[in-house]
């Protein structure tokens, strides 16, 4: 499967597991670093609809910037478009590691949920 793109943080050990498990799997894909180039809008709103537009499923909520910002009580009021502008705005809001490519959006490292996602013959 082409066009893969796993957003992740280097310094935390799931997306470590992630990308290490996606290699094991011979799986093609293109690691970028979520803090500095957080997922562009299209893809947000595409793993948002994956998630059967649950917002809170697609923020980091134990992250400090989350807790910051009083995500937890604001996120309910927030819009779609207003929740994935703070989201493309602030890479560490975004529950990591990110997966996305053509037909798959997945969130969060479930090795489970990424083989049957990602290793269908």
């Amino acid at each position: 499967m082409s066009g893969l793109r796993v957003y992740a943080y280097a310094n935390c050990d799931t997306c470590r597991r992630a990308v290490k498990w996606l290699r094991a799997q011979a799986v093609a894909f293109e690691e970028r670093p979520i803090r500095e180039t957080p997922p562009t809008p299209a893809e947000l709103r595409t793993m948002l609809a994956a998630q059967g537009g649950e917002r809170r499923r697609v923020f980091n909520t134990a992250g400090r910037d989350y807790r910051a910002l009083g995500l937890a009580a604001r996120l309910p009021a927030l819009t779609d478009a207003e929740a994935i502008a703070l989201l493309a705005g602030n890479g560490n809001l975004i529950k990591r590691p990110f997966l996305i490519g053509p037909g798959v959006a997945l969130v969060g490292f479930e090795e489970k949920v990424w083989a049957g996602a990602l290793l269908q013959s």
